[in-house]
């Protein structure tokens, strides 16, 4: 495997375990403000969403740059 495909995948896992604990957190916040969980997992959803569509959008935006 090269180098290159490694750091992909590092990255990309990294990205899913910043998703991940960024909607943990939501949902945490969320049930401590009196949510019930149906709110509590939508809301993490919901964060666990626009942080992967951050990072894509910044990812493009980088890669536009360099190029």
């Amino acid at each position: 495997m090269s180098v290159r495909a490694c750091l992909i995948l590092i990255s990309c896992a990294l990205i899913a375990l910043l998703a991940v604990l960024v909607a943990g957190v939501a949902g945490y916040l969320a049930r401590r403000d009196q949510a019930t969980y149906p709110q509590a997992l939508t809301r993490a959803a919901i964060a666990f969403a626009a942080t992967l569509t951050l990072v894509a959008t910044l990812t493009t935006a980088v890669q536009a740059i360099s190029t």
